[in-house]
Formats: C-alpha cells, sequence, structure tokens
C-alpha cells in the first residue's frame, strides 16, 4: 500500500500540462467564460470557473481585459482551461439560489429574489421624510403648549422593518 502511495504521488508531480501565464482579450459574463492569448494564440471558451454547470449557484471573478491570469485545464485537458489567478478583476458575481451580490468600481448590488437593499434603504428614507405627527394642544390661540401623541405613519414603518427582516440574515 504504501508504495502504490509513493507512486501515486511520482504520478502527481510530473503532471504533462500545468498551470501558464496568459492575457485577457475579451470577458463573456453571461456565458461565465473568456477569450485569453497565449504565445500569439487566441483561446476561446476558458471557464472563468473550474465548474459550469448550468444552475443558478455561481461564483464569478470577473477580470479586466488586457490583464494577465493564470490559466490551468481541468484534469490535464487542453481542451476545458479555467482561469485559476487574477492580477486585476473587474467584478464579483456570487449567486446562491434566490440570493445575488455584485460588486464593481461603481458599488455593490445586494439582491434577494426581488428585493434590493437599495429600494430598503430607499423607502426607509421616504418614511423618514414623510414622517407626521398627531400633536395635543391646549391652551388659547395666543399662548398654545402640546404634546406629540402618535407617529402617523407607524404602520408605513413597521412595513419596512418587516421587509428589512426578511431580506436580511440577522441572530
Amino acid at each position: 500500500m504504501e508504495q502504490e502511495l509513493i507512486e501515486a504521488f511520482r504520478k502527481l508531480k510530473k503532471r504533462e500540462v500545468d498551470t501558464f501565464p496568459a492575457i485577457i482579450v475579451s470577458v463573456d459574463k453571461e456565458k461565465g467564460t473568456c477569450v485569453i492569448a497565449v504565445d500569439g494564440l487566441e483561446l476561446p471558451d476558458v471557464q472563468l470557473s473550474a465548474i459550469i454547470d448550468g444552475s443558478d449557484k455561481k461564483f464569478y471573478l470577473f477580470p479586466k481585459t488586457e490583464s494577465s491570469v493564470l490559466v490551468s485545464p481541468i484534469n490535464e485537458d487542453l481542451h476545458r482551461l479555467y482561469v485559476e489567478e487574477y492580477s486585476e478583476v473587474e467584478s464579483l458575481d456570487l449567486n446562491i439560489e434566490y440570493v445575488r451580490f455584485q460588486v464593481d468600481q461603481y458599488g455593490f448590488l445586494l439582491q434577494k429574489e426581488n428585493e434590493t437593499l437599495k429600494q430598503l434603504m430607499g423607502d426607509l428614507i421616504g418614511a423618514i421624510k414623510s414622517m407626521s405627527f398627531t400633536v395635543a394642544t391646549t391652551g388659547t390661540a395666543t399662548a398654545q403648549t402640546g404634546t406629540t401623541n402618535t407617529l402617523n405613519n407607524t404602520a408605513q414603518f413597521e412595513a419596512i422593518e418587516n421587509r428589512f427582516n426578511q431580506f436580511l440574515k440577522g441572530n
């Protein structure tokens, strides 16, 4: 058994195809692939993830065009290449079933189903801007005093709070 293990490690060390440097020519974000240039040749359909299975569970780092990358074959098959390391990243895209997280130079998107963090924050700010209160006053027209009794748009804040609770994970 020990001899078999030693032989297996020896074979791993003698891989025929190894990782190699390349330059990004173009990126197809829909397919999760890119075109690379190596020694004057362009190779299409290089995967940006080691596994592309068509599911909605994906994680991609999208490299900048003309940046350097390291490319490796899957199972030493030069027809199945994937980007292993990046010198520059243009954006990140992570999808896990109904949740999406994207980051690029313009900011980030956090989305769960049809709800986004930006929508939630916009609605919260709108509710704050439209706050109104019922005030009880006493006294005469020239000398009135008052106390704030009720926030009139409490239901709006409660609805937004429920949306935040459904959107964000918490303890």
